[in-house]
């Protein structure tokens, strides 16, 4: 199992470093600057990828709109890291398809080809403030895939779809990758796990609101999916990625010492904050029923954040704690565990010393238990044409 980290670059209110926006602006630029030190003393260490979300609108969530800049910045002070999109929003109010074909080739250039293609959907609150039609927006993802693909690969390129009606032009850059970087799918449920699995997609998940045992089934109806796919890209990437809360000390009790659990506290805390305000608002009443309840007690603060390592839905001790932890991930099928090490009030000090531990103590042991798997399959062609995602439209649930 390799390690991977992700940025959301969290900017936790108050801004207390000046009056409105200078409180803001100062959070904002450390929290840049101290990502960035982050991941070029992980490109060091052995770790595969850096993930780089693309959020909008998440106030001292996610302060990470634009990740086409940060990973083209990182290309160019990092020589080993592959540099994921966690992930490119593809309903085309967000990003046209053709947008989305420039902009990742073009960091597949500058990176000399470590770029990781990670595709989604978003959720309800963006999704309203960009005009995304939501019930288009399973099939313009659809859609979009294929014609981005079909933009690589051909010299001239035309489309004309349900929702996408490209003239023929060609589309500049290609990337360095051939035929096209990996791509993978965000998936939360079991069924849009088969999903990725069956369309040829890396799974992009998390166990952070779940205990990891919970996991297993959405691997499973993944590998059950990869097992017969209908490709809808020239690369199979045959791989599951989870990503959860991760901090690493020499012993617990500096874990403790340096803020963990209000940090973990906070970090649960503003997702119910987040979920209750925004996205129930938008969810049928069977979900609001279901949901809300649970994220009440959560976002007046009632919550024992011990609970969630106690369950292994995140990875906070000494490197032997975080070790028997990682490798539970590993034994459940996870070949990548994602690191969200910049999250909450922890120093960036101590985030440092958790990429360092992880780098030389972790990562080499994982190397030792690792059983190498071919993972990427090449196919000789992809039809992008609307008759064939009318045919993959069965996969979608």
């Amino acid at each position: 199992m390799k390690l991977d980290l992700l940025y959301e670059i969290d900017v936790p209110k108050p801004w207390n470093d000046g009056p409105h926006p200078y409180g803001q602006r100062i959070a904002e630029q450390r929290a840049y600057k101290e990502a960035f030190e982050q991941i070029k003393l992980a490109d060091t260490l052995g770790f595969h990828t850096s993930w780089h979300v693309e959020h909008h609108f998440r106030e001292g969530r996610s302060h990470s709109p634009a990740p086409e800049v940060i990973i083209g910045a990182l290309s160019q002070c990092t020589e080993n890291i592959r540099l994921g999109f966690g992930v490119t929003l593809m309903p085309h109010a967000f990003t046209p398809p053709m947008r989305v074909a420039e902009k990742v080739a073009t960091a597949d250039i500058l990176s000399g080809g470590r770029i990781e293609w990670g595709t989604g959907r978003s959720t309800p609150m963006e999704q309203i403030a960009f005009g995304v039609d939501r019930e288009a927006s399973r099939d313009q993802w659809q859609e979009a895939i294929q014609a981005v693909v079909g933009m690589w690969e051909s010299e001239y390129f035309e489309f004309h779809g349900k929702y996408l009606d490209f003239p023929r032009r060609m589309v500049t850059p290609k990337p360095v990758q051939d035929p096209h970087p990996p791509a993978w799918m965000a998936a939360t449920s079991d069924g849009s796990a088969a999903v990725a699995g069956s369309l040829g997609l890396g799974l992009l998940s998390f166990s952070i609101l779940q205990p990891i045992q919970k996991m297993a089934k959405h691997i499973q109806q993944y590998r059950e999916g990869a097992a017969n796919p209908k490709p809808i890209t020239r690369v199979t990437t045959n791989k599951v990625a989870a990503y959860t809360l991760v901090h690493c000390a020499e012993t617990m009790e500096q874990c403790e010492k340096n803020g963990i659990w209000d940090s973990v506290w906070w970090w649960y805390k503003n997702l119910a904050e987040f979920t209750i305000q925004w996205e129930l608002p938008h969810m049928s009443q069977e979900e609001h029923d279901a949901i809300f309840p649970l994220l009440r007690q959560q976002a007046e603060g009632k919550l024992d954040p011990h609970i969630f390592n106690d369950a292994d839905m995140i990875v906070v001790g000494d490197p032997e704690q975080c070790f028997e932890k990682m490798v539970k991930y590993e034994e459940l099928g996870v070949d990548e565990l994602i690191c969200y090490v910049q999250f909450g009030s922890l120093p960036h000090e101590s985030i440092m010393k958790t990429i360092q531990i992880l780098g030389e103590e972790i990562i080499p042991k994982l190397a030792k238990r690792e059983i190498e798997v071919e993972a990427t399959v090449v196919h000789p062609s992809t039809d992008t044409s609307p008759a064939y995602l009318e045919g993959v439209k069965g996969f979608i649930d």
